[in-house]
């Protein structure tokens, strides 16, 4: 099991860390903020030419509030989900067994621990800012018992990336051991009739227990499903809200970059007049200096014939 601190790693730098590491810290973030982070840190990596780590943080769907808050223990609660998911073997290992005495001892023990679980659970989760609600702890309790069931389970939930909650397994053993073998009844009932009311009662009890268990079933199919199809709908909502304020952003740059152009070309136009005047003075002033050196020169000239006289 991978131990992890419940704060989040890797924010100092969204573009340079791995993508492993970048998923640890989307699924320790409360799920308002999950799409915003991943969009970020999606694009910090195509930014850095990552383009196949941008598509893996991308596709990261995000959490639930109840799968956020079984993530959350294992994260924080390194010790504790260790030895949790220890007694998960030793119940999977006792029902394998059938030792009633342990599958007694160690059921006890399960109910206790995914209830003091659950809470803590929720305990953290309200210190994030985010508290659960019944539902929500409920799918946290089924999610620990889905975990004490299956390895599977226990191996995703000890990830700590979980973006559902987990279904355990009808075939979980129950919380009551084995019951014992029937003592023999009363000498005047024949055994072979009392044995095929037992099979026929047993096989009736068995069978409504494996429709309830099926029912059950694709009851939690349909309320994941459910969970699944929310959460992609707020992440479209989220995903179409910050588009749109994107959308507004461009806009508002736009606009303000016609009003600079419009600005810049009222400056040029302005500018074009200032410089025709000016050309046009330069001109007048050339001509007024061309005469001005006509007249100094005739009047150079009569002063030299004027002299030549006197002489």
């Amino acid at each position: 099991m991978r131990r992890r601190s419940g704060k989040g790693e890797g924010t100092g730098d969204p573009g340079g860390g791995s993508v492993e590491s970048v998923l640890d810290e989307l699924y320790a973030t409360p799920p308002p903020e999950f799409t915003a982070r991943r969009e970020e840190r999606a694009a910090a990596a195509r930014t850095a030419g990552r383009k196949e780590d941008a598509r893996l943080i991308h596709a990261a769907r995000r959490p639930t509030l109840a799968a956020w808050a079984a993530n959350l223990l294992a994260r924080s609660e390194p010790e504790e989900s260790r030895r949790f998911l220890e007694l998960g073997r030793e119940l999977r290992e006792a029902h394998r067994s059938l030792d009633p005495a342990g599958l007694r001892e160690l059921s006890a023990q399960r109910r206790r621990i995914v209830t003091a679980l659950s809470r803590q659970a929720a305990g953290l989760a309200d210190e994030a800012g985010h508290r659960l609600s019944q539902g929500a702890l409920r799918e946290v309790e089924a999610t620990l018992r889905a975990v004490l069931a299956d390895p599977e389970a226990a191996e995703r939930w000890s990830g700590a990336r979980l973006a559902v909650s987990l279904t355990p397994p009808s075939e979980f053993p129950s919380d009551t051991a084995p019951a014992a073998p029937a003592k023999p009844g009363p000498p005047g009932e024949p055994a072979p009739a009392r044995s095929r009311a037992k099979d026929e009662l047993a096989d009736r009890r068995r069978k409504r227990r494996e429709e309830l268990a099926g029912a059950e079933q694709e009851a939690e199919r349909a309320a994941e499903r459910l969970r699944d199809t929310r959460a992609r709908r707020e992440d479209a909502e989220e995903l179409l809200r910050r588009t749109g304020e994107e959308h507004d952003r461009a806009r508002e740059e736009v606009s303000a970059a016609e009003e600079r152009l419009r600005v810049a070309r009222e400056d040029l136009d302005g500018t074009g007049r200032r410089l025709k005047e000016a050309q046009e003075e330069a001109r007048t002033a050339g001509g007024a200096v061309t005469g001005a050196e006509r007249e100094a020169r005739t009047a150079a000239r009569r002063v030299d014939r004027l002299a030549a006289r006197g002489r």
